[in-house]
């Protein structure tokens, strides 16, 4: 079987893709659970921002479908109200 160089570059390409594509979706599983996890308001608050910036930015880059970024903010934003 041929290996052209295009298709190693791809390879090589896919794979770098791959680990930043887990590192941030584990970095946004991360702060989501941190905020609906934690029951301090003003600790909610000061994670609710970091967690809007990267749900917005996973969406920008399509990593997660626009209704899902919207379903998660909804979720944290409902957890954020339930303290006030």
């Amino acid at each position: 079987m041929d290996r052209h160089p295009q298709q190693i570059k791809r390879e090589r390409q896919d794979i770098k893709r791959r680990a930043r594509n887990i590192s941030n979706m584990s970095r946004l599983k991360t702060t989501i659970k941190k905020v609906l996890s934690s029951t301090e308001k003003k600790e909610v608050e000061k994670i609710y921002n970091t967690a809007v910036k990267y749900i917005d930015k996973a969406v920008s880059k399509n990593l997660i479908h626009k209704n899902t970024g919207s379903r998660r903010k909804s979720q944290i934003a409902r957890h954020l109200n339930s303290f006030k």
